[in-house]
């Protein structure tokens, strides 16, 4: 079975300078400011793929493919109703919220962004209308244009290669310089970089890997926008990474 090639855009990004430059409270704070938008529109991928591959409609309808359709369901509940540190439910987005309050990130700009789409203002607008940082207006747009499209199999590279499968390696390197300095100031953070790492690694990965097989087959025209559509989702990330780096 074809292999997604994303090898040389996922070592760029594994060794970008901005971990490096993470090394007090402010740069932390900098890049927790902006990455929550990344945990947030994450969700619409899911979204997307959930739509698609399951039933979500009424009258209910058996799925088509009853194999996928278990890897999202299963996706699904770890991203929107994870346990917490404590023993509640919440989902991803959520948990980074509280590791943002308690590490003393700012959560204005994503909160205007969210606040609005909750009124209906429009998703352009929504995000023209608030101070969000450099950089994430692009990578957000790149995400819900993905997640609107009608190609589920470039949908599902984009979760696969575009997130899922490098998140891990990405968080790895956080986790190893926090958990080095103070553990205990920065315990949620800790404690939501460290499920990313067990369900990102360990089980969604895989199982995304797993989907895209069911999705493309052996049909090469697929494999080759789907791999495109992955490039191009780490090709925004590292220009997002570009720009907080900057800021930082």
């Amino acid at each position: 079975m074809r292999e997604i090639d994303t090898k040389d855009l996922t070592v760029r990004l594994i060794n970008h300078p901005l971990y490096e430059a993470i090394k007090d409270t402010a740069a932390l704070q900098c890049f927790m400011r902006a990455h929550v938008f990344c945990v947030w529109d994450f969700q619409s991928l899911v979204t997307a793929l959930q739509r698609a591959l399951t039933c979500t409609t009424i009258p209910w309808l058996p799925p088509s493919n009853p194999e996928i359709c278990r890897l999202i369901n299963e996706i699904v509940l770890d991203e929107e109703s994870d346990v917490t540190i404590d023993g509640r439910h919440l989902s991803h987005y959520e948990l980074y919220r509280e590791a943002m309050e308690e590490c003393g990130a700012d959560q204005k700009p994503i909160d205007d962004v969210v606040s609005s789409l909750k009124e209906g203002i429009p998703f352009d607008v929504a995000l023209t209308r608030s101070n969000i940082p450099s950089g994430v207006e692009a990578f957000v747009h790149k995400t819900i244009d993905i997640a609107q499209s009608k190609d589920i199999y470039r949908i599902a590279a984009v979760f696969a290669y575009g997130r899922e499968d490098v998140i891990p390696d990405m968080f790895r390197k956080f986790v190893q310089q926090l958990a080095a300095s103070a553990p205990q100031k920065w315990a949620k953070l800790l404690y939501y970089l460290n499920r990313h790492v067990t369900h990102d690694g360990d089980r969604h990965g895989p199982m995304a890997r797993a989907m895209m097989e069911e999705l493309c087959g052996d049909e090469r025209e697929k494999w080759d926008k789907a791999e495109q559509a992955a490039r191009e989702a780490l090709i925004s990330r590292i220009a997002l990474w570009d720009a907080i780096f900057s800021d930082i």
